[in-house]
């Protein structure tokens, strides 16, 4: 089926660049936009000219303010794209007296939120569909969502920046972790703070972040935030590649400017599933106790009131009673959902996917045949 023409631009997360940022970016790239992405490449220069004019505007009226801003020990989400995080994520907003969180505009729009975004997300709210076409999901401006789409257009390093240009996929990649890129480290995490003491500014509660290459990056921030509790929520590897392949077959298409490589799709897949659980499992240990909790995606889509119980109970969060009835609410509300149905994987594949992640399968004892 045919996506609405809205997801071609209003879904690029680079539609909220700046002017010199894009230069650059492009200027990274050998300025090389394949012609079937030229309709993006202009949208995306076009709004990088009025992003540029709201940030040089919302930095002389407001940037003063964020030196002195102190943000709060954040509670992270974290987990493999494709593992649940967006659910879980969904279900501990409903918290708000306890916690605030990115929405869409913001993090699409991390330089000009602060003055742009009670307006423009009302104007421009048509542009968003209802639904994510990965997951189907419920989708607005105001919805949750992910926060590194914000460092990685303040800083360009990132590598959701690959998906845009998979010809520099390899190069953007080392980002995930900032393992062999100390330097990038430094400047991806000057803008990580600046975002999320803007955040603070706007709503002055602790933050509750999710996204999936914080995964990989538990010692970097935690350096950051000292203090800072962690939520980790894991699935089958099989169910994480067959989804995650899906993810490559619906959303992606709407954010290329350069022609993918296809066939590289499933190598790439495991190869970001083995380096970022190397990095959890070799980073994990530096969490204090009693401020990570684990859980498993069957057990949530099971008893999510029951599974946020646990997290409030593991992690000392008060206020569960006062959450509860939405919690309950918002769950009645997902009893119809049904989540994607693939069909099983050939033996070959199953071979391939359980040689790559056999330490996830072994360490939370998940069958090798599903």
């Amino acid at each position: 089926m045919r996506l609405p023409h809205r997801w071609s631009l209003a879904h690029n997360y680079l539609a909220g660049i700046t002017a010199g940022d894009w230069l650059r970016l492009l200027r990274e790239n050998n300025f090389s936009i394949d012609g079937a992405y030229f309709h993006r490449a202009a949208f995306i220069t076009l709004t990088s000219l009025a992003n540029s004019w709201w940030r040089h505007r919302e930095e002389k009226f407001l940037g003063h303010q964020l030196d002195a801003i102190s943000v709060p020990p954040p509670l992270f989400i974290v987990g493999h794209w494709r593992s649940g995080t967006t659910h879980l994520h969904n279900l501990l907003s409903l918290d708000t007296e306890q916690f605030a969180f990115p929405t869409t505009y913001q993090v699409v729009n991390p330089h000009t939120f602060l003055l742009t975004e009670k307006t423009n997300a009302r104007r421009f709210a048509w542009m968003v569909p209802p639904r994510r076409p990965m997951d189907n999901m419920a989708l607005s401006f105001a919805a949750p969502q992910e926060d590194e789409f914000a460092p990685c257009l303040m800083s360009l390093r990132s590598p959701y920046l690959g998906i845009s240009f998979p010809r520099s996929e390899d190069y953007y990649e080392r980002f995930l972790t900032f393992h062999d890129a100390p330097d990038d480290a430094a400047a991806w995490s000057r803008a990580f703070v600046k975002f999320v003491r803007k955040l603070t500014l706007l709503t002055g509660r602790p933050l509750l972040l999710k996204s999936p290459p914080h995964t990989a990056r538990i010692r970097l921030l935690l350096e950051l935030f000292p203090d800072a509790r962690f939520v980790h929520i894991h699935r089958h590897p099989f169910a994480v590649f067959q989804s995650f392949r899906r993810y490559y077959d619906t959303a992606v298409w709407h954010t290329y400017l350069q022609r993918p490589n296809r066939s590289s799709v499933d190598t790439r897949i495991l190869t970001r599933y083995r380096n970022l659980h190397d990095a959890w499992f070799s980073e994990r240990q530096l969490i204090p106790p009693g401020r990570c909790h684990e859980l498993r995606f069957d057990d949530l889509e099971r008893d999510p009131v029951g599974e946020v119980a646990k997290i409030y109970g593991a992690l000392g969060l008060d206020g569960f009673e006062t959450v509860l009835p939405r919690l309950q609410s918002y769950a009645a509300t997902q009893s119809d959902y049904r989540r994607n149905e693939f069909p099983p994987l050939s033996p070959e594949e199953s071979a391939m996917v359980a040689s790559i992640c056999e330490r996830s399968l072994d360490l939370w004892k998940y069958p090798r045949n599903p």
